[in-house]
């Protein structure tokens, strides 16, 4: 049977998703096709508004549809304290979580050469400004478990050489290999309250 071609696209669209496969994308769309024209429509309008509405923050690099976004906004965040992350989804995390009520600041991106990726310079040059702007006293890196978030952790150090600052990074309670975007409430708890600051030394 040869499926309409708004369906093939779909179907196309759906498996460069993350974790969907081809028979899962498959299947997604089929469940569309039996729901609500209305709902379909709402889910189709809101994926338009997430192209349209939602951009980074100026001032954190954080997914927001309004300029500053709220946290960098809100004169109740602790301004001496700055915890940096790789993506978005870190952030959120974290947020999330209700354990954390410093600024944040997203890289972006992570050092990984294998990958190709490396973090964007001018997120290294906006986060040194900010420190300096705010007069920031901590700065915690929040990078995942593994050598990608060790190597992203260390180059976000010595981007910062001569910023005096005090620099930590997440310890106890995240495995190692794992992710900062699927901890649990608890096991973020702990690793930021069990924060070590770092050193010279790679």
């Amino acid at each position: 049977m040869a499926l309409p071609s708004s369906v093939q696209k779909l179907i196309k669209l759906w498996s460069a998703l993350p974790g969907i496969g081809e028979k899962t994308a498959r299947r997604m769309v089929f469940y569309l096709l039996e729901q609500n024209p209305s709902w379909v429509i709402e889910f189709a309008e809101s994926t338009r508004q997430l192209a349209e509405l939602v951009h980074h923050c100026s001032q954190c690099g954080s997914i927001t549809d309004i300029d500053p976004c709220p946290v960098c906004s809100d004169p109740m965040r602790n301004r001496k304290t700055i915890c940096v992350v790789e993506t978005d989804e870190d952030c959120a995390a974290i947020e999330q979580s209700g354990i954390y009520n410093g600024l944040y600041h997203v890289l972006g991106g992570r050092c990984s050469p294998l990958d190709g990726q490396e973090i964007p310079p001018e997120s290294l040059e906006k986060l040194k400004n900010r420190i300096e702007t705010l007069g920031a006293e901590e700065l915690i890196l929040a990078t995942t478990p593994r050598i990608e978030g060790d190597m992203t952790a260390y180059t976000v150090q010595n981007a910062l050489k001569g910023v005096k600052i005090k620099i930590s990074r997440l310890s106890y309670g995240l495995p190692v290999g794992g992710s900062i975007g699927f901890a649990d409430r608890v096991t973020l708890h702990l690793a930021l309250e069990s924060r070590r600051e770092m050193t010279e030394e790679i």
